[in-house]
């Protein structure tokens, strides 16, 4: 399947996916650039660095599971493409030295950095949506009931596994001309959800901590920049949108009336705006913004 698509230089190219549904919106000459992903075994983070890869860089994947980013990342290598694997905890400083210190061995300094890492934990949600007399006693999960570890692992791997990561690899960046460091959000960050106050309140503290990156480095060559995306249907949660039998949850239900557009977002639909960003030609003075990609999710006050 060939895809038509136009470059950072408006010259029209056309890309061969090896039957892959997926396409790039447009390609950005990346040849010799270095790009690191964390949380690249994830469904959306892999594309994101396939993606990177397609447009000539160097993609180092790295996630806490050393086979997944390896796997994803030898997807990438049988496309034709130059990638490699690595075992990083973004929530341990000396994990990601170590991966830091084979990256430059293998591939040279880091130019783009993407965030993906982060997640939520059922010990840090709330079994109903609002509190009611009573539910201190019941045998159901309230407010009351949240474990304190629950919600700082949720708040440290969505924050804390933002900041370390960039500790570490910003500093292969501060003396570049062009470098780009690109957070993950999340519609959360906008309004939050219910349920869920820890994953909520760590992607709000990402796009504040996107904002005082970009002022921080607004000095040197780095842009800081952020995504929030809406409803995706992967792994991580299948089970809160879909029941045993494949049929929607009742909370799939309340998340499509809140979707304008009606629907989820597939992968690939996060690639322009990612894409976009990273973009020194298109987005060259753009720093400390957060894009949501949520089909009005956001945007919808429900009347």
């Amino acid at each position: 399947m060939y895809y038509k698509y136009k470059t950072s230089r408006y010259i029209l190219k056309y890309v061969f996916l090896g039957g892959r549904d997926m396409k790039l919106p447009f390609q950005m000459d990346l040849t010799g650039k270095v790009a690191v992903v964390t949380g690249a075994g994830g469904v959306l983070c892999s594309v994101m660095a396939e993606a990177l890869a397609m447009c000539g860089a160097k993609v180092a994947l790295l996630d806490r599971t050393k086979e997944n980013a390896i796997n994803k990342a030898e997807n990438i290598v049988k496309q034709g493409y130059i990638a490699k694997g690595y075992e990083a905890n973004v929530l341990e400083k000396e994990s990601l030295k170590k991966a830091h210190e084979a990256i430059l061995q293998d591939f040279g300094p880091c130019d783009i950095l993407i965030n993906g890492a982060g997640g939520n934990n059922p010990m840090a949600t709330t079994d109903k949506e609002y509190f009611e007399m009573g539910d201190i006693d019941a045998e159901t999960k309230s407010f009351f009931d949240l474990e304190q570890s629950g919600v700082e692992f949720v708040f440290n791997l969505n924050f804390i596994g933002t900041l370390l990561p960039t500790q570490e690899f910003a500093k292969d960046m501060v003396e570049k001309e062009h470098a780009s460091i690109l957070n993950i959000a999340s519609m959360n960050a906008y309004t939050p959800l219910t349920k869920i106050p820890a994953y909520s309140g760590a992607k709000a503290a990402i796009t504040n901590f996107t904002q005082w990156l970009a002022v921080h480095f607004s000095k040197t060559g780095i842009r800081v920049n952020a995504i929030a995306p809406g409803f995706f249907s992967t792994k991580q949660n299948q089970a809160l949108l879909f029941n045993e039998d494949g049929t929607p949850t009742a909370r799939t239900g309340k998340i499509l009336a809140a979707t304008p557009m009606g629907r989820f977002g597939e992968t690939e639909e996060l690639l322009g705006a990612t894409m976009f960003l990273l973009n020194d030609d298109a987005a060259g003075f753009i720093t400390g913004v957060c894009i949501p990609i949520d089909g009005g999710f956001s945007a919808y006050s429900g009347v």
